[in-house]
């Protein structure tokens, strides 16, 4: 009787085994299906309850590991893929050892952990000490040849890519060739042969949308050549590629990676073109996704691009949390930061802020992004001759790359400029020239700005009509916007004032208040009233205070409103 018992359990564990084998099977086909349809977060989850049943083969690790790099899952990733690596080993194949351990290191370059991403890269050069040429070989090159050019050396990275180019050639690598490829155009754009280094780009793009590349691989191209016609300032290529990269994304909803990085830069170009509402859920959406079990090394472009548009909107203290945040994560948070204090009345620590950032700026890109905000904070600070020499220096910038956006930046500069310096009549004709350019580039908040600045030098040409229209219709488009800031700067320069005459000014401080509007720094004033500084300093902030304007180029437009000139 008991051996019966004993048959009829063998038995049924035996079906048992089988129905568990049957299932981990189908697991596994499903997961082999998803992944071919690029239906990552389903086939992370079906190789996972796979592998848990029964260890996958090296064929289906390797896919395993792709899924979870792709769904985030980064620890998964890297342990699965050094499972692979060991398999591969195990069936004395040290070629494909290699390949997973630099997937490991590549994944780790892009998310900028350099460290531990050459510490793969040695590792995979160890396994393939004795073997011949191969493609691997040319893997390590290449991506030794990235971390030469991004450490600011481009001219030596060149030629290591034009090899890695003609090594994946000849054993038929696409990705190879495309990353190599995409190397070659970035040194040539850092070396100032921009038209053939963006050409190039363009070649790789087109690849990457043709579909020839692996995910992997397509998203770091997608991201690298967005962050450099952002560099460049090619507003138009960015745009477009931003466009594909969307599309690419949406078109695998599990994709986590590359998704955040295209929210970020999907903000910044719909900032520029005013859809706020949208740019914002896209920051909020772009910190979380960055923000997950691997901290990206993006997250602080996210933090700092929210940041942007709370300060825009008068969200003050939302956005020095954002900007807080962005510095903590990578970002510098400048000139943002600056301009809050700006906006919060602060000009003294808006303009020290913009002094040191732009003393310690040496990169020309890097100086023509903070350029324009130093010409503001200079003109509202009374350093009128600093902010000449910034927009003098926007002005080389932008003719020697030759980019609409940077252009319509610099005719704004020199038309704010002119115009804190007196000489209206020609800031006036610089100023629609740059209203119009903004209008090009489809940027609302930035075209209507300028018409402010219009509008009063409409008004110091004894033109009233036509200021007042400028005015309005700036007004209308940051009512639109929801610049709250920018409406409460109108109503401060349009407002009649209230109390005494001159809006309660004493005769010292209309004294002061002319000079201001004839651009006299605060230095020059003392010096011309026989006052010193930290007097003035006091007249200066009195009178901004009694008149009700945040800026010397505030009250130098009531000066004239008022003919205190």
């Amino acid at each position: 009787m008991l051996g019966v018992h004993w048959s009829r359990s063998r038995a049924a564990g035996a079906r048992l085994h089988d129905h568990n084998g049957a299932m981990a099977t189908e697991e596994l086909e499903r997961g082999r299906t998803s992944f071919a349809q690029g239906s990552w977060g389903v086939a992370y989850a079906r190789f996972a309850a796979a592998d848990a049943d029964t260890p996958l083969g090296l064929d289906d690790l390797e896919r395993f590991a792709l899924a979870a790099y792709l769904t985030g899952n980064d620890e998964v990733a890297t342990r699965v893929w050094t499972r692979a690596q060991h398999e591969a080993l195990l069936r004395d194949d040290p070629r494909r050892a290699a390949r997973n351990a630099v997937l490991i290191g590549a994944g780790l370059m892009f998310r900028g952990e350099t460290a531990p991403g050459m510490g793969w890269f040695a590792r995979a050069a160890r396994v393939l000490e004795g073997c011949g040429e191969c493609a691997e070989h040319a893997w390590l090159l290449t991506w030794n040849a990235f971390v030469r050019m991004w450490g600011g050396d481009p001219a030596t990275a060149q030629p290591a890519f034009i090899e890695s180019v003609e090594i994946g050639r000849r054993f038929g690598d696409v990705d190879l060739v495309t990353m190599s490829r995409l190397g070659q155009g970035m040194c040539l754009v850092m070396l100032g042969d921009v038209a053939p280094g963006v050409g190039l780009l363009d070649e790789v793009m087109a690849g990457v949308m043709s579909g020839e590349v692996t995910p992997m691989y397509a998203g770091i191209v997608y991201c690298t050549v967005i962050a450099a016609c952002a560099d460049l300032f090619d507003l138009r290529r960015a745009r477009e590629w931003t466009a594909a990269l969307t599309r690419w994304c949406d078109s695998q909803p599990d994709l986590v990676p590359y998704r955040g990085n295209c929210l970020v830069h999907r903000c910044e170009l719909m900032q520029l073109q005013g859809a706020w509402n949208d740019a914002t859920q896209a920051a909020e959406q772009a910190c979380a996704l960055l923000s997950g079990p691997v901290e990206w090394d993006t997250l602080g472009a996210a933090h700092y691009q929210l940041g942007e548009l709370q300060r825009l909107r008068g969200e003050f203290a939302a956005a020095e949390e954002s900007y807080r945040k962005a510095a903590e994560t990578g970002r510098r948070p400048e000139p943002g930061l600056a301009l809050l204090r700006l906006a919060q009345g602060r000009v003294d620590v808006a303009a020290a802020v913009m002094r040191r950032v732009i003393a310690e700026t040496e990169d020309p890109s890097a100086r023509s992004r903070v350029l324009s905000a130093h010409v503001e904070v200079m003109i509202a600070a009374g350093d009128v001759p600093a902010a000449r020499a910034g927009a003098d220096e926007l002005a080389g910038v932008a003719a020697a790359l030759d980019t609409p956006y940077l252009a319509a930046m610099a005719a704004s500069a020199r038309g704010a400029v002119l115009l804190a310096e007196g000489d209206t009549a020609r800031a006036l004709p610089e100023l629609r020239r740059a209203a119009s350019a903004w209008r090009e580039l489809d940027a609302p908040h930035e075209t209507a700005r300028v018409r402010v600045l219009i509008g009063l030098a409409c008004r110091a040409l004894d033109d009233p009509e036509s200021s007042a229209m400028e005015l309005r219709g700036a007004r209308a488009v940051f009512e639109q916007l929801g610049a709250t800031p920018d409406v409460e700067r109108l109503e401060a320069l349009t407002a009649l004032p209230h109390g005494k005459a001159h809006g309660g000014l004493t005769a010292r401080e209309v004294e002061v208040l002319r000079l201001v509007a004839a651009g006299r720094t605060n230095r020059a004033i003392a010096k011309q009233l026989g006052l010193s500084e930290k007097t003035v300093a006091r007249h200066v902030s009195n009178c901004f205070t009694k008149i009700r304007v945040p800026s010397r180029a505030a009250a130098t437009a009531y000066a004239y409103e008022h003919a205190l000139i």
